[in-house]
C-alpha cells in the first residue's frame, strides 16, 4: 500500500517537473513560447513512443542515456513543431476563455442569421452565393438592407457613400439617401439612465417627447437645476451592445475580404478599422464634447456653436439654440456664402471641421445667423495634408495639370509602379473637361476626380475622404439656402481671396521673418562647417561616413536570415558528421553491435533534426 501511495503522489511530481523541463527545453530550440497544455500532451505521447520503443522494462544503460533521452526530446520537439505549424500558439485561447467565447459565437451567429434573413427579403442572395442577377437594382437593394440591419450598417453605408473613389456613382447616390431615423426609446429607460449618469437632481425638469430620434442616440428639452434651458442628448439604452457585435462581423468580413485580390487592392481592412474606430468615438459623448470645443476654439462668431454644460459617455447637455431647420426658412445666398466660408476657414486654415453640415445639423437662428449641431463626426487634417489640399485647389484655380498631379500625388498614396506621364495627361483631359472655356464647375468635378484617383490605383486618405465627403454634404444643405449656389465657384474665390491676404506686405513681412527665425541657427552654423570642410580636403582628411543598415528593420531582417542560415549549416553538418560516424566501426564496443562512435552518431544526428525543426518553425511561423 506504501508503495502504491508514493506512486500515485510521486508521478503527478515527476510528470509535471518534466513537463516545464520540456516546455523550457522548447522554448529554447525552438524560439518560442510553447503552451504547458501542448506541452504535457506531447510528453504523454512521447512518453507511450518511448515505452513501445524502449520497452516498460527496459533499464537505461549510462552510455545509451544520452540517447534515449535525445529521442525523447527529439520526440516531444517533434510533435511540438508540428502542432507549431499546423495551428500557431496564440491562435487558440485558454480554456478559461472558452464559455465566453462560446456565448459571444453563439450571438454572433445569431446575427449573423438575421442579417442574411434581410439580405436575402432585399434580394441579395444571389450576390451572397457569389451569382448575379439581371434586372436588380443591386445599388437599392443594399442600401435598404443596411437600413434594416440597423445603427451600424446605417453608419457604415454613410461612409461608403463618402468614397467615390471606390463605388460607382450609382452605389454613391444610392447610399447617401440613407436615413437613421428610428422610433424614440422607452420613456422609463431614457429617464433611468439620466439618473444613472447624471443623478436625479440634475435637471429641474426633461420633456419626456424627444425632439429627434436617430439610431444612435434622441435628443429632449430639459431645464437644468440651475434655470438653463438645455437640449438633452441621451443614447439609446441598448445600442452600445449591439454596434459592438456588428463592428466584430464587420472586422471578421474584412479579414475575410482582405484575403481577396479586389479587398486588398481597396484596403478593406484598414477601411473597417477606421469605421470602427469612427463609430466608437460617436458612442462616447464625451469625444462629441470635446470635438464641439476644439470647432469652437478655432472658430469665429458667424455661425453660432452650442456650449457644453455636462458631458458623460452617454449622455451630452448642451445650450439649446433658438432657431429652426434651414429647411423651413427662406432662400438667402449671403448665409450660403456665411456657411461655405465657415467650412472652408476650418477645412483650409484651421484642421478641424464639421464633416457632416447636411441640413438637419443646421440652424437658423432667431437672430439671423446659422447655428451648427451634431458634432460626433468632426475632421482633422493635419498641417501637411493641409497645404497640399490648397495647393490641389490652387492648381485647379490656374489650369495647371502639372501641379495638380504633384499635390494630388502628396494626398494619395501611391503605388509603387505609376505613370505619371499619363496621369498628366489624364488630369489634363480632365481640367479640360471641366475647367475650359464655357464651362461651370460643380461638385460633380470631384466625383470624376476621384474615379480617374481609382483607375490610376491611388488610394485616398480618410482625413481627404472626410473633407470631401462635408463638402458634397455641404452643397446640399446650400442648396436648400440658396438654389443654384455653385460652391465650386465660391471655393476658388475664397481660395482666391486667402492668396491675396498672404501676399499683403504686413504678411509677406510676417512670413519671411519666421522663416528667418527658423533658418537662423543654421546659417550661423554654416560659416564654421564650410571652414572644417575646406580645411579637411586641404590637408587631405575628407572622408565619408556611411551607416549600412541603420534602420532597425534592416538589422533585424538580416540578423534573422543570418540566424536561420547558420542554423541549417550547423543542422546539415551535424547530419553529415552523424552518417559518416553511423557508418563507421570504430572506437570501443559499448553494447553489443553499437560503437562508441555509432553512440556519437546517434546524438549528432538527433542535434541535426532539432536544428532543422528549429528552422523549419522559423519558416512557417506567422509574421506580426
Amino acid at each position: 500500500m506504501g508503495d502504491f501511495l508514493v506512486y500515485w503522489i510521486g508521478f503527478p511530481v515527476t510528470f509535471l517537473l518534466l513537463v516545464l523541463g520540456m516546455s523550457l527545453a522548447a522554448r529554447r530550440i525552438l524560439g518560442l513560447r510553447v503552451g504547458l497544455v501542448r506541452t504535457a500532451l506531447a510528453c504523454l505521447l512521447a512518453m507511450s513512443i518511448a515505452t513501445g520503443v524502449f520497452g516498460e522494462t527496459t533499464a537505461p544503460t549510462a552510455s545509451l542515456a544520452t540517447i534515449q533521452l535525445g529521442l525523447s526530446l527529439l520526440v516531444v520537439i517533434g510533435l511540438l513543431a508540428f502542432a507549431e505549424v499546423i495551428v500557431p500558439t496564440g491562435s487558440i485561447p485558454p480554456p478559461t476563455e472558452w464559455w465566453g467565447m462560446l456565448r459571444r459565437r453563439i450571438a454572433r451567429t445569431r446575427r449573423y442569421s438575421r442579417i442574411t434573413a434581410i439580405a436575402f427579403r432585399h434580394g441579395l442572395g444571389p450576390y451572397l452565393r457569389g451569382r448575379e442577377r439581371s434586372g436588380t437594382d443591386l445599388a437599392r437593394s443594399l442600401r435598404l438592407a443596411l437600413q434594416d440591419a440597423g445603427v451600424t450598417f446605417v453608419k457604415l453605408g454613410q461612409v461608403l457613400s463618402t468614397r467615390a473613389d471606390l463605388l460607382p456613382e450609382d452605389f454613391v447616390d444610392e447610399l447617401s439617401l440613407l436615413q437613421d431615423k428610428v422610433p424614440p426609446a422607452e420613456w422609463d429607460e431614457v429617464r433611468a439612465l439620466l439618473d444613472d449618469e447624471l443623478g436625479p437632481d440634475a435637471f429641474r425638469e426633461v420633456d419626456p417627447e424627444p425632439l429627434a430620434a436617430a439610431s444612435i442616440a434622441q435628443v429632449h428639452r430639459a431645464v437644468l437645476a440651475s434655470g438653463a434651458e438645455v437640449v438633452v442628448k441621451v443614447q439609446r439604452p441598448d445600442v452600445r451592445a449591439v454596434a459592438e457585435g456588428d463592428l466584430d462581423i464587420v472586422s471578421r468580413l474584412a479579414e475575410t475580404l482582405q484575403r481577396t485580390r479586389w479587398g486588398s487592392a481597396l484596403g478593406v481592412r484598414d477601411l473597417a478599422a477606421g469605421f470602427a474606430a469612427a463609430l466608437r468615438e460617436e458612442l462616447d459623448f464625451r469625444v462629441e464634447a470635446r470635438n464641439i470645443a476644439a470647432v469652437a476654439a478655432v472658430s469665429d462668431s458667424s455661425v453660432e456653436l452650442p456650449q457644453v454644460h455636462m458631458s458623460t459617455s452617454r449622455v451630452l447637455v448642451m445650450d439649446r439654440l433658438d432657431g429652426v431647420p434651414v429647411r423651413g426658412a427662406a432662400e438667402d445666398e449671403g448665409l450660403a456664402r456665411t456657411l461655405l466660408r465657415f467650412v472652408l476657414r476650418q477645412v483650409m486654415l484651421d484642421g478641424v471641421f464639421h464633416a457632416d453640415p447636411h441640413p438637419g445639423n443646421v440652424l437658423l437662428l432667431s437672430d439671423g445667423r446659422l447655428g451648427l449641431l451634431d458634432f460626433g463626426s468632426v475632421g482633422r487634417i493635419d498641417s501637411n495634408l493641409r497645404s497640399a489640399l490648397q495647393r490641389l485647389l490652387l492648381a485647379i484655380d490656374r489650369g495647371d495639370p502639372a501641379g495638380l498631379t504633384d499635390s494630388l500625388l502628396e494626398l494619395t498614396s501611391r503605388p509603387e509602379e505609376i505613370d505619371e506621364q499619363r496621369l498628366e495627361r489624364a488630369l489634363g483631359q480632365f481640367m479640360a473637361r471641366h475647367l475650359g472655356a464655357g464651362m461651370r464647375p460643380d461638385v460633380e468635378m470631384f466625383g470624376d476626380l476621384f474615379l480617374l484617383v481609382s483607375r490610376f490605383g491611388l488610394r485616398v486618405p480618410p482625413e481627404i475622404a472626410a473633407v470631401f465627403r462635408a463638402l458634397a454634404t455641404l452643397e446640399g444643405t446650400l442648396g436648400v439656402l440658396s438654389p443654384g449656389f455653385n460652391i465650386v465657384v465660391e471655393s476658388r474665390a475664397f481660395a482666391a481671396e486667402q492668396i491675396t491676404e498672404r501676399l499683403t506686405p504686413e504678411s509677406v513681412k510676417r512670413t519671411v521673418a519666421e522663416e528667418l527665425q527658423a533658418v537662423l541657427p543654421m546659417l550661423r552654423r554654416l560659416p564654421r562647417r564650410i571652414d572644417r570642410i575646406t580645411g579637411a580636403v586641404e590637408q587631405g582628411r575628407l572622408s565619408m561616413s556611411i551607416r549600412l543598415f541603420a534602420d532597425e528593420r534592416d538589422r533585424s531582417f538580416v540578423t534573422g536570415l543570418l540566424h536561420q542560415v547558420m542554423l541549417t549549416v550547423l543542422g546539415a553538418t551535424a547530419g553529415v558528421m552523424a552518417v559518416l560516424l553511423l557508418g563507421s566501426s570504430g572506437g570501443p564496443e559499448v553494447v553489443p553491435d553499437v560503437g562508441l562512435h555509432q553512440v556519437f552518431g546517434y546524438n549528432l544526428l538527433i542535434v541535426s533534426v532539432l536544428l532543422g525543426l528549429r528552422v523549419v518553425v522559423a519558416v512557417f511561423r506567422p509574421r506580426s
